[in-house]
Parts: C-alpha cells; sequence; structure tokens
C-alpha cells in the first residue's frame, strides 16, 4: 500500500514542478490545491492557515518538501516541516529545479531548508525527463528512508 504524503513547496514558483511529482503516483499524495483555492487561504489569518496546514498532515505519515529555488525561504513551508516533526511524522525532501516548469524553463538549485539528518534525494541527472523518472523511481524508498529515520527520534 503507498504511504500518505503531504507535499511542501513554494506555491508560486513550483506549482507546476510539484504537479509533475505528485502525478506520479508511487506514493499517496494530498490532493493538488489549486491557485484560487491556494489564494483562498493564504489571504485568511495564520490561524485558520496553520489549521489548514494542520488538518491537512493529520493523516500523512511523510512530509515531502519539494525543494526549488526559493522554497527555503517560505515561511509556511518552514511551518510545515516544524509542525510535521512536532507531530511525530517522517520528513524527506526531494531536489525539483531540474524539472521544467510550464514554460520548459529549469531554476536554480534552491537551499536545503531540512536539517542534517532528514533524507534528501536529488537526481544526478540534467534533462527534465530523466529527473521525473529517477525520482519517480526513488520517491517509495525516499519515503521509507524518512520513516525509519524519524522512529529513531
Amino acid at each position: 500500500m503507498a504511504r500518505k504524503v503531504f507535499y511542501s513547496f513554494h506555491f508560486d514558483n513550483d506549482n507546476w514542478r510539484a504537479g509533475q511529482v505528485r502525478n506520479i503516483g508511487t506514493v499517496e499524495g494530498d490532493k493538488p490545491v489549486n491557485g484560487n483555492k491556494w489564494e483562498d487561504v493564504k489571504s485568511k489569518s495564520d490561524s485558520t492557515i496553520k489549521t489548514w496546514i494542520d488538518d491537512n498532515l493529520k493523516d500523512k505519515s511523510c512530509l515531502v518538501v519539494l525543494i526549488g529555488e526559493k522554497t527555503s525561504e517560505r515561511k509556511w513551508v518552514n511551518y510545515e516541516i516544524n509542525r510535521a516533526w512536532e507531530l511525530g511524522k517522517a520528513v524527506c525532501g526531494i531536489y525539483i529545479h531540474k524539472l521544467e516548469d510550464v514554460l520548459g524553463n529549469q531554476s536554480s538549485k534552491g537551499k536545503n531548508p531540512l536539517a542534517s539528518h532528514v533524507p534528501i534525494f536529488e537526481s544526478t541527472y540534467s534533462t527534465s525527463k530523466y529527473v521525473y523518472d529517477d525520482i519517480k523511481n526513488n520517491i517509495a524508498e525516499l519515503v521509507e528512508d524518512a520513516i525509519k529515520v524519524r522512529s529513531r527520534y
């Protein structure tokens, strides 16, 4: 049975890339949030956003941080990382900057927002199609590794 995960990412910059990873289907991710829904949620109070995040983390076994160029700078990504850990969830990261966006552009590698003991996946390929296939072939194992790491803390 596929693990249930919550994907954390910088919506404005990486929604297209995140959609590619979500569509892999190897793990059961949270339902994609369209731009209008996220705009509606983020226009609310901080407590409303926190409640929305907390509700989405409840039945997940792992938080998968999709690391793009500016992910580490995002307030709510950092909240999701900290909250997932507080709730006893596993946490892992995947660099997605080499995946193409809707316009066919790749981006620069961003700073890793995760602690040093958290498993991170970064493809050695540079072409978007190969990066996608590499993520597809490794995401389930990455999540399992994150769950093993989390059991030690």
